[in-house]
């Protein structure tokens, strides 16, 4: 099979939309709109005035969850006061997912390196969800895109500490980095198979630096724009933004390349492909 991944060189929050509206997918009932709030310092995430049309369109709620590691949003109250100063919450109801525990348990009886995901309990109230990505590189992961969104980013913090560890969050930093990889590859089909497929996936390329917005100090952009992408699977939108960074001839394009590859950041979409939630195999529409 092959993904369809719709393409604007054009990024604007009217495009945005415009793109959501292309892949012709209706998000049912309760929306979730996973975005990235931003690290206290970080520079580079896309904020609530670029988004707002899309979020305002499906009527959805802001989700987020916590870290596991030390920062402006590793607790509860914290990161609430720093969704307050980067204005998500005056403008969009906002719901961190694991505010308060237990976690929800996901099972995934045909994990490769892991067999459940902790995510935020709160994630069992809402029906659909919208993923709004901003594609860049990663200290870890070698980029991240949505499938780092639909792992990490809406794993609990305990749950984070279990991906990195592949199942044992006391080596959250010092496990097998390949089984970390995987890890999220095992938990993003969790996340896809708790809402039946009723996702819908935008990866924004713009403001790219090697480092995520989970960054406080992250370094600055380190090569030119190239657009928006949308696609009701996760593999392919991730995998056309990494194809389109190495077709770029933008002089900054080596540095991206070169955190990609030090991290084996491909493995995660290798690993995920093969598990069958979606496909590597894409066509590129672009929109003009």
């Amino acid at each position: 099979m092959t993904a369809r991944v719709y393409f604007s060189r054009e990024i604007s929050p009217e495009k945005v939309l415009e793109l959501y509206k292309l892949v012709g997918k209706e998000l049912p009932g309760k929306v979730a709109v996973k975005v990235h709030s931003g690290e206290l310092g970080n520079r580079n995430f896309l904020g609530p005035v670029f988004w707002k049309p899309v979020i305002d369109a499906v009527n959805g709620t802001v989700v987020e969850c916590n870290t596991a590691y030390p920062g402006a949003r590793n607790t509860t109250g914290k990161h609430r006061r720093l969704m307050k100063r980067h204005g998500w919450s005056g403008a969009f109801p906002v719901d961190l997912l694991d505010a308060e525990g237990p976690d929800l348990e996901l099972a995934i009886p045909n994990g490769k390196l892991i067999q459940k995901n902790y995510v935020g309990k709160d994630m069992a109230s809402y029906d659909s969800m919208l993923v709004l990505s901003h594609f860049k590189g990663h200290p870890m992961g070698g980029y991240g895109g949505a499938l780092k969104q639909i792992s990490i980013g809406v794993a609990s913090s305990f749950g984070k500490a279990y991906i990195h560890g592949a199942g044992d969050p006391k080596k959250i930093w010092t496990g097998n980095h390949d089984a970390f990889l995987e890890s999220m590859a095992d938990a993003a089909g969790s996340v896809m198979d708790f809402f039946h497929g009723n996702m819908v996936f935008l990866n924004v390329m713009m403001n790219m630096s090697v480092d995520c917005d989970c960054c406080a100090i992250a370094k600055k952009p380190c090569m030119a724009d190239i657009g928006i992408l949308a696609s009701a699977d996760p593999i392919a939108v991730d995998q056309a933004c990494v194809d389109l960074v190495y077709a770029s001839s933008d002089p900054g394009r080596d540095k991206i390349v070169a955190r990609i590859e030090s991290r084996n950041g491909i493995h995660t979409l290798e690993a995920a492909a093969a598990l069958g939630y979606g496909t590597r195999e894409y066509e590129l529409v672009e929109v003009r």
